[in-house]
């Protein structure tokens, strides 16, 4: 069988939109799928990673085409080029800045992606007419990419998966965009479309799953997961009482309380102080900083860029305690970062910041992996830390995870699979 994927993402674009489809394609022929990549010739990636690269399979048919994005329209203010992430618009813009968000909120619906739809339509009309694909699968966001599959299955009598890697209407930071009710009235219509003309759709947590349900009843959970074997680490653990956040960390994503518990137990114990190491990974916005500023921790706060996927994976087994904090916003129960396969895969606790009844809570509970504590919930994050110091003094600071197989690349890769034969 072969498979046409199309994805925004794809290296040398690094972070987390990108690890889901190269992994799935690296596996995807030991399931007799045969994957053909179309993706973007000249894209404008926030974050690029080189070294991804080698994982992509020998011998994998990667189709491109270029594409004009209209994202950087702010670095004509600034007079250079400025690249942000949707989950870092900035909560205090120039009055220009606000206009140019508002336009690009309002008129480029689903997103400023939308000019490759057309002539990726085109381009792909001619290559399906020359080559036999079973299906198309389509991976969002960018969630313009849907409505490439939406138009492609309507001019051929093709199969159509739509893979939804986040939410659409229901995304983080939707709540943060200045949109009129027609265009939020818009984004429903299009995502109520994709989702009933899709022949099958992916989503990554049951949330999501539930909430679809209403439009289309051939919904597969699919998670993120991580790669490679699972094996004790080999490196040394950090001396010091290490807590470690991987990836963005925006305003949402702010775990106030634990700054404000950490500043406390500090006045409480000194040598705390002393064993204290924060390490915040990737890009951190300017509220955060603040905040660790404000509560005084800015001595015991490491600020590290960007890193190749590799040695992501070593911080993440040398530390003492793996911190994933989730967005506290309206969508928070369903918000399943990818980041929690790997922590799974490194064997280190994890404490989270985010909805006990959640999705995520859920995976962590059923592993054994950590600790889920809420956002507000201040007595039980100043005890959870506490204990794990406790048993970091004494040397017996570990996890027992149990059941984390199920998140191996190849074995969702299995998953997705089955999905793709029976249709």
């Amino acid at each position: 069988m072969k498979a046409l994927i199309i994805t925004y993402y794809w290296p040398p674009a690094g972070g987390s939109g990108v690890q889901r489809w190269l992994k799935f394609v690296k596996y995807l022929q030991d399931f007799d799928v045969e994957p053909v990549v179309y993706t973007v010739e000249n894209p404008d990636y926030v974050i690029t990673d080189d070294t991804l690269k080698k994982e992509i399979p020998e011998g994998i048919e990667i189709i491109k085409q270029p594409i004009w994005e209209p994202n950087n329209l702010l670095s004509l203010i600034k007079g250079k080029q400025q690249k942000t992430s949707a989950g870092f618009l900035n909560p205090n813009p120039s009055f220009i800045e606000s206009q140019l968000q508002y336009i690009r909120a309002n008129f480029f619906i689903p997103d400023a992606r939308k000019f490759w739809i057309k002539p990726s339509v085109r381009f792909l009309s001619e290559y399906l007419k020359n080559h036999k694909v079973d299906v198309v699968i389509t991976t969002g966001p960018p969630h313009s990419i849907h409505l490439i599959g939406m138009e492609l299955k309507k001019k051929f009598p093709i199969k159509w998966i739509s893979d939804f890697r986040d939410p659409w209407t229901d995304i983080d930071y939707f709540h943060q965009l200045p949109l009129t009710e027609k265009a939020i009235k818009k984004h429903k219509e299009l995502e109520k479309k994709v989702l009933q003309q899709s022949d099958a759709v992916i989503v990554i947590g049951k949330t999501m799953k539930e909430k679809f349900d209403q439009f289309n009843k051939n919904i597969h959970v699919i998670s993120n997961g991580f790669d490679g074997d699972i094996v004790a680490s080999e490196k040394e653990l950090d001396k010091k009482f290490s807590i470690t956040h991987i990836g963005l960390m925006n305003a949402d994503r702010n775990p106030k309380r634990l700054w404000e518990v950490l500043s406390e137990i500090i006045s409480e114990n000194p040598e705390f102080k002393n064993d204290l190491e924060i390490k915040l990974i990737g890009e951190v916005a300017k509220e955060v900083k603040n905040y660790i500023a404000d509560y005084k921790l800015e001595e015991n706060t490491k600020y590290i860029t960007y890193v190749p996927h590799q040695k992501v994976i070593a911080y993440q087994k040398m530390t003492q305690v793996l911190l994933l904090a989730v967005n506290k916003v309206p969508a928070a129960k369903g918000i399943v970062t990818g980041k929690i396969f790997e922590y799974l895969q490194a064997k280190r606790p994890v404490l989270a910041i985010a909805p006990k009844n959640g999705d995520l809570a859920e995976i962590i509970n059923k592993t054994n992996a950590g600790f889920v504590v809420d956002f507000e919930d201040k007595e039980n994050l100043k005890k959870t830390i506490l204990d794990l110091y406790r048993k970091y003094k004494e040397g017996e600071l570990k996890v027992d995870t149990k059941s984390i197989e199920q998140y191996q690349r190849k074995n969702l890769t299995s998953q997705l699979a089955e999905v793709i034969k029976k249709l």
